[in-house]
Formats: structure tokens, C-alpha cells, sequence
């Protein structure tokens, strides 16, 4: 689809199930945040992060932070989602951030570029937890025609090659359909080399 690859299920229940108790530690280690874009606004999910760095924004703008906005270090990534790494990236380097966003009711992601990183020759590996979300993928320059698929619990996504700076987002999410989450919302997990 533009170029991203999408494996359908590759995390069944049970895997889907080991990775969401792994990312309560996570989350316990480095809370979730609503994150403000060097505009002044208030996104619409909810943040955090594992690895050696943190994919951040504030007022100061968009970066990759060695700690957490709270002060303390960054967990570090689970080895169940390093595995979904190997499993698909193609990729001799290991990732260093592993960006987890909440998508609460309503919650979206505008298009945007993933451009923060050092090295395009690595690709984002992205994994869909609960609910599903609604994926647009365009292509390398802003304004080119978008595809649109819906994303459920266990799908992963790789945006390399030709694609590594494909234009993207989720346009919404079928809230509450998912029996991952039996409060509702949409977990995506990003994985990135990015230094």
C-alpha cells in the first residue's frame, strides 16, 4: 500500500496479551503524557516511550530526548517487541526508541513525516494494539494520493525503502471493539533506529 508493508495478525492473543502486560511497566516507569506540538497544541494521544531515547514534543519543538519529560530514564524496549523487529525489518541495526502512543475516543494522527531520525536506510516498525485505526499512507511529498486501510490488534506495518518517508497517520479509530482493552482505545508501538 504506497509502498508500506502490512503483515496481517502477526501477533495472535496470547502474544498480543504478553506485549500489553509488557507495556504496563512500561508505562509505570514513564507515564503516558498528552504531549504539546511547538505550536502550542495539544495532541490528541497520549505518549511515551522505551529505549535509549524518547521521541518528544513541546514548545521547544520536535526531538529525541535521553529522558522521559518527568525527569527519569526511558525503560527499556521489551524483548517481545524487539522480537517483532527481527521478525520483520531487515535491518542489521538494533532499534533505540520505541514510541508508544494511546489513541483514547476520538483520538487521531494527522499525516507527518517520520524525518527526527539519522538513518532513512533503517525503517519504522509500527504494531497496532486494540482497537483498530484507520492507516493513510501517501507518498514522499506532501499532497501526493493516500491509501487507506484499517489496522487491527496484531498488525504490524513497515515504512522502509522507498517508503521510509512516506506522508502517514490514523484518521480515527472504531473505538471499544477491540477485546484487548476492555476500556477501549488503540495502542500503536514505533520502533526506530534513531541515532
Amino acid at each position: 500500500m504506497n509502498g508500506a508493508r502490512i503483515w496481517r495478525g502477526l501477533l495472535d492473543a496470547p502474544a498480543q496479551a504478553a506485549v500489553l502486560e509488557d507495556l504496563r511497566a512500561v508505562v509505570r516507569a514513564a507515564p503516558l503524557l498528552r504531549p504539546v506540538t511547538p505550536g502550542g497544541r495539544a495532541m490528541s494521544v497520549r505518549m511515551t516511550a522505551a529505549g535509549r531515547v524518547g521521541w518528544v514534543t513541546d514548545r521547544a519543538g520536535y526531538r529525541y530526548a535521553d529522558r522521559h519529560p518527568g525527569g527519569g530514564p526511558w525503560p527499556p524496549i521489551p524483548a517481545a517487541v524487539l522480537a517483532v523487529w527481527d521478525a520483520v525489518a531487515a535491518c542489521a541495526r538494533t532499534p533505540d526508541c520505541c514510541l508508544v502512543n494511546f489513541y483514547g475516543e476520538g483520538a487521531r494522527m494527522g499525516l507527518h513525516q517520520d524525518r527526527d531520525e539519522v538513518d532513512f536506510t533503517c525503517p519504522v516498525v509500527s504494531l497496532s494494539l486494540g482497537d483498530p485505526g484507520l492507516f493513510r499512507v501517501g507518498g514522499t511529498v506532501r499532497g501526493m494520493p493516500t491509501a487507506s486501510t484499517w489496522l487491527c490488534s496484531g498488525d504490524v506495518v513497515v515504512l522502509g525503502g522507498a517508503a521510509r518517508l512516506a506522508w502517514h497517520g490514523v484518521d480515527r479509530i472504531r473505538f471499544g471493539e477491540s477485546p484487548l482493552l476492555p476500556q477501549g482505545g488503540r495502542i500503536n508501538l514505533t520502533l526506530r533506529v534513531a541515532r
